[in-house]
């Protein structure tokens, strides 16, 4: 049994951080700072995008949803995406065993001014 903790969360840009792996997921937290996005990417498995504090906006094909605090949302594999955030937001965001950590630490991120 491992608690995980989100008390020392900061918000300067993307910041991804690996929480843990289990024998079925990898469980990774992104904190986005308000203005901050992640470009187009893909994950080879699917994915659980859950957001726990703030709102973002998950952008898919062109199509956008305004995810808010305790909303989730699924993503079948191989499927272009990007995330921005309205907000200060914390996500968790649940990757399958063949998915890499370090390919969320890879994807392109920056922060567009006021």
């Amino acid at each position: 049994m491992e608690k995980i903790t989100f008390s020392n969360t900061t918000f300067d840009g993307v910041k991804p951080a690996k929480l843990l792996e289990t024998s079925f997921s990898k469980e990774i937290r992104i904190s986005m700072q308000k203005g901050s996005f992640m470009d187009k990417h893909k994950a080879p498995g699917d994915i659980i995008v859950h957001v726990l504090s703030g709102a973002i906006i998950f952008d898919v094909s062109g199509h956008e949803t305004q995810l808010n605090a305790f909303d989730m949302i699924s993503l079948d594999a191989n499927i272009e995406h990007s995330l921005r955030a309205l907000e200060d937001s914390i996500i968790r965001l649940s990757l399958s065993k063949i998915d890499k950590t370090s390919r969320v630490f890879s994807v392109n991120t920056g922060v567009k001014a006021d």
